[in-house]
């Protein structure tokens, strides 16, 4: 089964959910109002990511960096490029709002 990698950097506790901008080192910044206690913002990233990226929810899992800030998400059904397009696209929609 194909699937995309994507890193992520996690900002948990904050005031709504939302993808906040691509970093330097070529990860993403998510930004989630689950505090980082119990999975609760990991589970709340991969519903964001789900949605962002029109897949299902279980297409998502958090791959490494469970207890970390920083992740590495694997998305199946989906190629890295396509994943990578989405996340811009859903960058550009939200800074332009």
């Amino acid at each position: 089964m194909s699937g995309a990698r994507i890193a992520v950097r996690v900002q948990p506790g904050a005031r709504r959910n939302a993808l906040v901008e691509r970093l330097a080192n070529g990860a993403w910044k998510v930004a989630v109002t689950a505090p980082p206690e119990g999975g609760r913002a990991n589970e709340a990233v991969v519903e964001l990511l789900a949605g962002l990226l029109g897949v299902k929810r279980r297409q998502v899992e958090v791959a490494r960096g469970a207890s970390s800030r920083a992740k590495t998400i694997d998305v199946t059904g989906l190629e890295t490029d396509e994943a990578e397009r989405r996340l811009t696209a859903a960058l550009a929609a939200s800074k332009g709002s």
